[in-house]
């Protein structure tokens, strides 16, 4: 008995280590060894919970995403807001139009919702975007900001 149970480690051993931890997706095998004499093979299935606490430590994190905001100025025409919604944004003309329809009753619409870096991307092009040819006392470009898309909903709650 001892030379078998001796050889059924061994067997488990080869078994376990070379084999994959998972049979079938959500299966975990695991040996259970009370004493030399008793030496058993179960599965067990863990729960739902188990695996997501246990996965979710690995799965990578959204990144939080933020707003582009254009702020009217007076000193910029609807056609230099379409121009520019549609060279920097690929916006249609119409969505361009409603931007500057946008611009000139609120203030301050969003432009665009996106990562960080790509939001201060948009928000450095706009401000390079250069000035009104249409407008004579334009001195420059179209002033934006970004701001964080949790921040404006917070505002709005209080």
């Amino acid at each position: 008995p001892a030379l078998l149970l001796y050889g059924f480690r061994r067997l488990l051993n080869l078994i376990f280590n070379y084999a994959s931890p998972q049979v079938s997706g959500c299966l975990k095998w695991s040996v259970i060894v009370a004493s030399e004499n008793n030496v058993a093979a179960s599965v067990h299935q863990r729960s739902a919970e188990n695996r997501n606490s246990a996965d979710g430590a690995s799965q990578p994190r959204r990144q939080p995403e933020y707003h582009v905001i254009l702020w009217n100025d007076h000193d910029h025409s609807f056609w230099y807001v379409i121009a520019m919604m549609k060279a920097l944004f690929h916006h249609a003309a119409e969505k361009g139009y409603e931007i500057a329809k946008q611009v000139h009753t609120a203030g301050r619409p969003i432009v665009l919702t996106t990562t960080r870096e790509h939001a201060e991307l948009k928000r450095d092009q706009i401000h390079a975007y250069g000035r009104d040819a249409l407008v004579a006392r334009c001195a420059g470009s179209m002033s934006s900001s970004i701001e964080p898309e949790c921040w404006r909903i917070s505002l709005l709650c209080q």
